[in-house]
């Protein structure tokens, strides 16, 4: 639904725990409804499962429903690994456990690997219908809050729904995509071409939430194609406060637009509100560094199908080899996928991520940065070799979320 929160743009609350602990009951307490299969069997669940809801007073989540982490077997390993994998996404962890069970060696692994990720955690003792327990030790244990429920009869979910109003995450996303870089009452021009690869009629994602969040600040937002922008700026009895473009489209538009327009692109906006500018502009400068032959990943979070002109598959490619002056060994990674092992690649060109949380794309760039990797963007690799980097990025000034990771030499 067009009128729905994105999945992107939501908390994402991971579920995790041992196989029949109660997770996807726990899931349909949640909710409410009758959302994830429930069975006596143990690892019903397989794969991870998504749910897009509302949880007031919290507001727009997705709870992730995983397989259980003691899965065994050939099969019981991909699944946790898939289980692991959602981590990556995770802005706040539910670790269950059963009311009823004495060990917790498994659940002191996760919550390690949760600690080193600072996901924050919150313990569940589900099935207290079938038995209570005293949490003291595991509180000690753990040192983050528990909740005893059963998501069986519905008991103390109200109470777990306080908990992770009060203990969830709040920075999981930044507060505006474009408001900031101008004043209420300005005027932003979007050049917004169509694109084949978008469902027919509809915009891209980051297209309309940039609208949306422009009308929300009082910003008016006049949207038009790079082949009516001309008409669009001579309608104007003023130039344009900001202009804000599709990335392929960066020279012709620039070329357009008298050089007091501030001008950028909707990539941008997306590397510094799902990533780190900083990070990702010194990532583009790195393009510099590339010679013939080296290894260069381009990652994209959607898996739709390439046609003719695929930007990751043939643009960007061709882009960065023609910048080289020769051959560039390059892999495509779509969606979950991504290269465990980076040090023999000498630049990451992501997409700008509409479709992923802020936490993944931040976990990507934390691994470039561990690896030693510059990682940039697909608008600000297109800016930097067009040679309008610095225009592109002027909009952020003053306004520009510091770099935390610095690059290493």
């Amino acid at each position: 639904m067009l009128n729905e929160t994105p999945r992107s743009s939501r908390l994402h609350i991971g579920i995790f725990g041992r196989r029949n602990v109660g997770k996807s009951t726990l899931v349909n307490a949640l909710t409410g409804q009758q959302i994830a299969l429930v069975s006596e069997l143990a690892g019903t669940t397989t794969d991870p499962v998504y749910k897009s809801m509302e949880i007031l007073p919290i507001g727009p989540v997705t709870l992730i429903d995983t397989a259980g982490l003691d899965d065994t077997g050939t099969l019981g390993d991909l699944r946790v690994n898939r289980t692991r994998q959602v981590l990556d996404s995770t802005d706040l962890a539910l670790l269950v456990f059963s009311a009823t069970q004495s060990d917790t060696d498994c659940e002191l692994a996760w919550y390690e690997e949760l600690r080193q990720r600072d996901i924050p955690v919150i313990g569940v003792v589900n099935r207290i219908d079938e038995g209570d327990v005293d949490d003291t030790a595991w509180r000690k244990l753990f040192s983050i809050p528990f909740v005893k429920v059963s998501a069986k009869l519905g008991t103390h979910i109200d109470s777990l729904i306080s908990v992770i109003k009060d203990y969830g995450p709040r920075d999981y996303e930044l507060p505006t995509l474009a408001a900031d870089l101008v004043c209420e009452g300005d005027n932003v021009v979007l050049v917004a071409p169509p694109d084949l690869q978008s469902p027919k009629g509809r915009l891209k994602l980051i297209q309309t939430q940039v609208i949306r969040d422009l009308l929300d600040n009082h910003i008016s937002a006049l949207v038009t194609t790079e082949r009516e922008l001309p008409v669009l700026l001579d309608s104007l009895k003023e130039p344009p406060d900001l202009v804000i473009t599709d990335s392929q489209y960066f020279d012709e538009v620039a070329k357009m637009l008298p050089k007091t327009v501030r001008l950028t692109s909707f990539s941008i906006i997306l590397a510094r509100f799902k990533g780190d500018l900083g990070i990702m502009a010194e990532g583009a400068r790195a393009i510099s560094n590339l010679r013939s032959g080296d290894k260069v990943l381009i990652a994209e979070a959607c898996t739709h199908h390439a046609l003719k002109g695929d930007i990751a598959r043939e643009k960007l490619p061709q882009w960065l080899q023609e910048c080289v002056g020769g051959p560039l060994d390059i892999t495509v990674a779509r969606g979950i996928d991504f290269p465990e092992d980076l040090s023999s690649y000498r630049l990451i060109v992501h997409c700008g991520s509409c479709m992923f949380n802020r936490r993944q794309v931040m976990n990507r760039v934390e691994r470039a940065v561990e690896a030693g990797i510059p990682i940039t963007n697909f608008g600000l690799a297109i800016a930097y070799m067009e040679g309008i980097m610095d225009r592109a990025l002027s909009p952020f000034a003053s306004r520009q979320f510091p770099s935390e990771v610095p690059l290493r030499a």
